[in-house]
């Protein structure tokens, strides 16, 4: 590994070449000193990436995984047709779908470009998730106080519950932030 031994002062003497003059007097300070201001330049996304967005597409991510187990739970111990939360695999459609829209949350620190993919998936979560509550809700109507699977959905519609609120505060986020951009 090289090395140097380099001076980075800002401040420096420097001695005058003049002659019949004292030491002292012909030493002379050299500082920098600042002649304009920068202008303060944000970056691309800057006010919507202090809320922390990513925080909660990691919450999409996580909530989407439980999803997923608890489909693959219903489909491991449930007859297909014993309900329509089985039947058309609400839970991992879901998941699934949720798990995508938290991965290009998290994305939206390297590549601001993708606000407006990461707005129209969420706006997509948004609508899945009330078709999907609405078929857990049609299931729960005949809701019987010994079946289990029952109150499994009843913990699946409460996800869905947190997933959809997480996408809609992160869609209103993304169309506030995609206002300030578009004249």
């Amino acid at each position: 590994m090289a090395r140097a031994d380099v001076d980075l002062s800002i401040e420096a003497m420097e001695e005058l070449p003049l002659r019949g003059v004292r030491r002292r007097e012909t030493e002379v300070t050299r500082q920098y000193q600042a002649t304009e201001l920068l202008p303060n330049t944000k970056a691309p996304l800057h006010d919507l990436l202090r809320k922390q967005p990513a925080v909660l597409g990691s919450l999409q991510v996580i909530s989407g995984l439980l999803s997923v187990g608890i489909g693959i739970l219903f489909m491991v111990t449930q007859d297909i047709g014993y309900s329509l939360f089985s039947l058309f695999r609400v839970s991992q459609m879901t998941g699934i779908l949720f798990i995508i829209a938290g991965l290009i949350s998290n994305m939206l620190f390297k590549y601001a470009e993708l606000l407006l993919i990461s707005l129209t998936v969420n706006c997509g979560c948004l609508l899945v998730s009330v078709v999907a509550a609405s078929l857990i809700i049609a299931d729960l109507t005949a809701w019987k106080p010994d079946d289990e699977y029952l109150r499994m959905e009843l913990l699946g519609l409460c996800i869905l519950a947190l997933e959809s609120c997480l996408s809609a505060i992160l869609c209103v986020w993304f169309v506030k932030e995609k206002r300030k951009f578009t004249p």
